[in-house]
């Protein structure tokens, strides 16, 4: 069951909860959600594996594509 939060309150599973309804991550948030390290998220948009987008010299990646990068995944 879920408990709804009162303003101003934080619980341990909220920042959860923000992390998987969040839509662009960064590349740290990235290489939490695909367990790598950023190193190897950045060799993998350099290798064309990932689709990055890059705003203020910094790379976003959409949850959506990394989803269905895990999803296609043969290994």
């Amino acid at each position: 069951m879920v408990e709804a939060l009162k303003p101003g309150s934080v619980s341990a599973d909220s920042g959860e909860l923000l992390f998987y309804n969040l839509v662009w991550l960064t590349s740290e948030e990235a290489a939490a959600y695909l367990r790598k390290s950023v190193q190897a998220i950045r060799h993998m948009v350099c290798r064309g594996h990932i689709r990055a987008r890059k705003f203020r010299r910094r790379l976003y990646f959409r949850r959506e594509e990394l989803d269905r990068l895990l999803e296609t995944s043969t290994r």
